[in-house]
């Protein structure tokens, strides 16, 4: 490894630092949605591989160290996995302790992160002596993977009762584009289909709108008011070990360690049992809320990254929520990245550790002393200036562009109607998780359906 290359991959985890502390503090902006399709940009562009891991470590990072500030901030949850907080946050708030909030998730974020890469590295290298035997029942652990999942949400029967129906829906396009000539027959049509399901409740809430009966019952608001507390901004380096208190880093650190090894796990789940259960015998509502916030984004930083590095290592097929979603483009992104050929084929074990590495520590360099420093004015300028319709506008677009190049315009009607089908299924409660380990493993569901 030269130091030009080292230089490229410090470039790209600054990049993607900046972009998703700014990303991240935008209220509502889903991980999946935001990272899986500039990941995917990124590999199809041919860029080497290592310097998209340096970048895509260090967006996931930044992403969320920062998305803890609309949560303090607003009580808004910046994504899906800081939404298990906005409870404890609310309470911190209502004591005036929105500062302190912000501080407590974010030194979480760094002692996950901290814990989290050489468990997983550790981990990953343990699990490559069985990764063959792992590999071969892949279709079938697809599927169980579906089921599993599909049993650690609330709507537990009907996350199993819709596995067969939306196999049948992905099988059904891929069978039609096939007959009409579109694609070459054999040829799955998987990326616009996985982006569709990620953007999903975008494309039902954007349908629900063109219903006027629907657009006039909808509640309306004013503007929100949401103030800044002026006073008491941190002085000197951010230290997240003089941050938190001696029980509050154990728990953090705890907590961390278990998200890394549970990585298979829901890590929305993991997250609220974990958090509850470190915090129930605490009385003082203060002190529950400050562990309760550091454990949880402990844990989920270290879910993130567990969730990527120990599949993408030892397996080279996504087998967690996280590799399975934002991800995904690290493992199946065609023609670029296969499941046969990605970045578990042409990468060392010594690129792996110095792409995650340098983008672990880079985002928490920059954001971690940004956020803990700056955060009420970074937070005022965002909800201010950047529009959440404009980001979420782009990544749709993004979507709508990557449809037309997988199969044509038909596609694009084809997402139309995955995303309609996610969304209602994600808002009946059926996450992500369950949704694309379905999208995986519909050839074999299909397949032992018809004999």
């Amino acid at each position: 490894m030269d130091a030009v290359l080292i230089m490229q991959m410090i470039m790209a985890a600054v990049l993607a630092a900046v972009i998703y502390s700014i990303i991240g503090i935008a209220p509502g902006t889903d991980e999946t949605a935001v990272l899986a399709p500039v990941t995917l940009v990124l590999v199809l562009t041919g860029m080497e591989p290592i310097i998209i891991l340096s970048f895509f470590i260090s967006a996931i990072v930044a992403k969320k160290l920062t998305d803890s500030v609309p949560v303090a901030v607003a009580g808004i949850p910046g994504g899906v996995m800081s939404t298990p907080m906005v409870e404890h946050a609310l309470v911190l708030k209502k004591h005036g302790l929105t500062d302190l909030s912000i501080r407590k998730m974010a030194s979480g974020s760094v002692i996950g992160t901290t814990v989290a890469v050489p468990v997983s590295l550790i981990l990953a290298n343990a699990l490559i002596p069985v990764s063959d035997v792992i590999k071969d029942y892949a279709n079938p652990l697809f599927f169980f993977g579906a089921v599993f999942l599909a049993l650690m949400t609330k709507n537990k029967i009907l996350a199993l009762a819709s596995i067969i129906p939306f196999a049948l829906l992905i099988q059904g396009l891929r069978h039609l584009y096939w007959g009409v000539g579109v694609v070459p027959e054999g040829t799955n049509v998987f990326i616009s289909f996985f982006l569709g399901i990620t953007i999903g409740p975008v494309i039902l809430t954007l349908f629900e709108l063109l219903n006027k009966d629907k657009r006039n019952s909808l509640q309306r608001f004013g503007k929100k008011d949401i103030t800044y507390n002026k006073k008491n901004r941190y002085k000197g380096i951010p230290n997240p070990f003089k941050i938190l208190t001696g029980k509050e880093l154990l728990s953090s650190s705890f907590t961390s360690l278990i998200g890394s090894l549970t990585f298979i796990m829901s890590p929305v789940g993991i997250t609220i049992f974990l958090g509850e259960l470190f915090t129930s015998r605490i009385k003082d509502p203060v002190k529950k809320a400050s562990r309760a916030i550091s454990s949880m984004d402990g844990l989920t930083n270290a879910a993130y990254i567990s969730g990527t590095l120990i599949p993408l290592i030892a397996l080279g097929i996504p087998l967690s929520p996280m590799a399975i979603g934002p991800a995904n483009a690290l493992f199946n992104a065609p023609p670029v990245f296969t499941l046969e050929h990605n970045m578990h084929h042409v990468l060392s074990n010594a690129d792996f550790i110095w792409a995650t590495l340098i983008g672990a520590i880079v985002a928490i360099v920059i954001t971690y002393f940004i956020i803990v420093k700056f955060s009420n004015q970074i937070c005022a300028f965002i909800f201010t200036r950047i529009p959440h319709e404009a980001m979420l506008g782009l990544f749709f677009a993004l979507v709508l562009l990557l449809a037309f190049m997988d199969a044509g315009w038909i596609n694009i009607g084809g997402v139309l109607l995955i995303g309609m089908v996610a969304g209602v299924l994600h808002r009946w409660g059926i996450n992500y998780g369950v949704q694309f380990m379905i999208l995986y493993s519909a050839p074999w569901i299909i397949s032992k359906l018809v004999g």
